[in-house]
């Protein structure tokens, strides 16, 4: 249990305002209720006397308090929903389908259900993710030499019109302007510290972040524009290589990424990328410290800007890098996820090993 009452304020206070960021990072046990919770537990918030915080589940577990209903405190956060997993899998056996009411029937499956849970998981109803698999396929086509109106129709536009406008709207182009385009795929990996976003080709990932981090719609529109790219959901093989690795590091079972990477930004901000990626797990570097490695001392600041810029969290370990004044600093997924993933280092994974 913790006891630094510092510390209990601070997560109180996260608790209160139930801060994403801190999801993994502490659970709270409720004394008047017997029950433990995630920080971000729609559940009304107990009295700060009535709470007992812990670095880990078992903790919470050994300590009497059963896991949470609501919040369900042993799952991944926002893990999905058994609606959302048939529907994703009905729609890749079969990406090309046009959806009617009676297809949700025969699914036992509620339309207006499958419209707000898709919603809240992708940001987009279950209707436009399908429409964006149909485009994706509809792009391929483009690009393999297929024609723009048999694409059209196979799409299910009768209207060259709302053809292209639609497509605009998914990959952020007309298919006319798209035939040199790069593709990408995002998608949603579930992780201990909360759900990530990672954006990858069939050749490597250009973005992983935290969801809820402040600003990643600017971060994807960024990558999107610089790179005159289309992205639409999907995976792809170093998003299905990054899911399983990033699950193995949780696990502390890994410490090196083999995913491939492909870092989009000045010759600077790469050569400060490719110093971070030489920070060995479990140790730290001041800005300044970085800044004297690439032979410019007194470029500290603009390392730190750099640092700051790096769109793959946690393979390139901008978390790894603190204040001269060995203060934490700030860092895009939150300060106490930086704090959680350097105490994960420090000791081997064991830290997160007692949380399952």
């Amino acid at each position: 249990m913790i006891h630094n009452e510092e510390r209990k304020a601070e997560y109180y206070q996260a608790l209160l305002e139930k801060k994403s960021d801190y999801e993994g990072v502490f659970y709270v046990g409720v004394t008047s209720t017997g029950v433990f919770c995630r920080p971000t537990c729609p559940a009304r918030k107990p009295k700060y006397d009535n709470c007992e915080f812990y670095e880990t589940a078992q903790q919470a577990l050994l300590a009497s308090f059963r896991p949470c209903q609501r919040c369900r405190p042993l799952s991944h956060p926002n893990h999905v929903s058994d609606i959302v997993r048939l529907l994703v899998e009905a729609v890749e056996q079969s990406p090309e389908k046009r959806w009617k009411g009676q297809d949700f029937k025969e699914l036992s499956i509620d339309e207006s259900t499958a419209r707000r849970q898709f919603k809240k998981r992708f940001g987009m109803t279950f209707v436009e993710y399908a429409r964006s698999r149909r485009m994706g396929l509809a792009l391929k086509s483009i690009r393999s030499g297929g024609k723009i109106i048999d694409t059209q129709l196979a799409s299910g536009y009768d209207s060259s019109s709302g053809f292209r406008d639609a497509f605009s709207r998914i990959m952020g182009a007309a298919p006319t302007r798209l035939e040199d385009s790069l593709i990408l795929r995002a998608s949603w990996l579930d992780t201990p510290l909360g759900p990530m976003m990672a954006v990858a080709d069939d050749s490597g990932l250009y973005l992983l972040e935290f969801v809820d981090r402040r600003g990643l719609e600017r971060e994807v529109e960024r990558l999107r524009t610089r790179l005159m790219a289309a992205i639409i959901p999907g995976q792809t093989p170093p998003i299905q290589s990054m899911e399983r690795e990033l699950s193995q590091f949780f696990e502390g079972t890994l410490t090196e990424f083999k995913t491939p990477l492909h870092l989009v930004g000045s010759p600077f901000q790469k050569s400060v990328w490719e110093q971070l990626k030489k920070i060995p797990p479990g140790e730290t570097r001041s800005y300044a410290d970085i800044a004297l490695a690439l032979g410019k001392p007194a470029a500290y600041r603009a390392v730190a800007q750099a640092n700051g810029a790096n769109q793959i969290a946690i393979v390139i370990p901008c978390h790894r890098v603190i204040n001269t004044s060995g203060e934490l600093g700030g860092y895009g997924g939150g300060v106490a996820r930086k704090e959680w993933l350097l105490n994960h280092e420090k000791i081997g994974g064991q830290y997160n090993e007692k949380s399952t």
